[in-house]
């Protein structure tokens, strides 16, 4: 941890170099407190990812609480229990059809061995997940990225399709509209290789303009 901390200082030293605008923000802000949960296994990871697709951070853990409550005392479902789940009791708990049919996919893919355990995505790269896990149906490059961020603690992603960070970088910047892909090049390929901290920076900075 202390280790992964000084990288954290070193990134926002880094940034601040590398645009004004974002060093700035730092410093009104203060250190970065992203904490990656380096204890969770990709699967569970996956399942979390997913329940959070397009919906508020607080209805995405109600689902999951509902979820995790079906199985007490375990912490949190296996893939095999998961597997074998109803549909209809996945509807129960609040998930869409499509994203149960990715759970149940997950669950599959654990048990079939196509989802890494942590030891090993722990050693591949950002490309190698990437490619092995969007082969998963409900798994795109999003759902992917929220993994390397907050469970492998990758410093280098930039999640330029989601909506916050793309919320941040305009009101940062001063756009007049939301960023595209071309406008994460010219402001923020210079962060490298650092840009999961410039995203979580990004996100603050979204939250704090609401």
């Amino acid at each position: 941890m202390d280790a992964f901390n000084k990288k954290l200082r070193k990134a926002e030293k880094h940034l601040s170099a590398a645009c004004p605008q974002l060093g700035a923000w730092i410093s009104e802000h203060g250190r970065c407190q992203w904490e990656p949960v380096w204890v969770r296994e990709p699967f569970e990871s996956l399942v979390r990812a997913v329940a959070h697709q397009q919906l508020h951070g607080k209805a995405a853990e109600s689902i999951l609480r509902r979820l995790v409550e079906r199985f007490p005392d375990q912490g949190f479902p296996t893939a095999l229990q998961l597997s074998r789940m109803r549909v209809a009791s996945y509807r129960k708990c609040g998930f869409s059809l499509a994203k149960t049919e990715a759970i149940r996919g997950i669950a599959r893919g654990t048990l079939d061995g196509k989802v890494p355990d942590r030891a090993l995505a722990d050693t591949m790269s950002e490309d190698a997940l990437m490619e092995s896990l969007t082969e998963l149906k409900g798994i795109g490059k999003w759902t992917v990225e929220m993994f390397l961020i907050f469970t492998l603690g990758r410093m280098d992603i930039m999640p330029i399709d989601d909506f916050g960070v793309r919320a941040g970088l305009m009101h940062l910047i001063g756009l007049e509209r939301l960023p595209k892909k071309a406008d994460f090049e010219i402001w923020t390929d210079a962060w490298q290789p650092y840009r999961s901290v410039g995203a979580w920076y990004l996100w603050r900075m979204a939250d704090a303009c609401k």
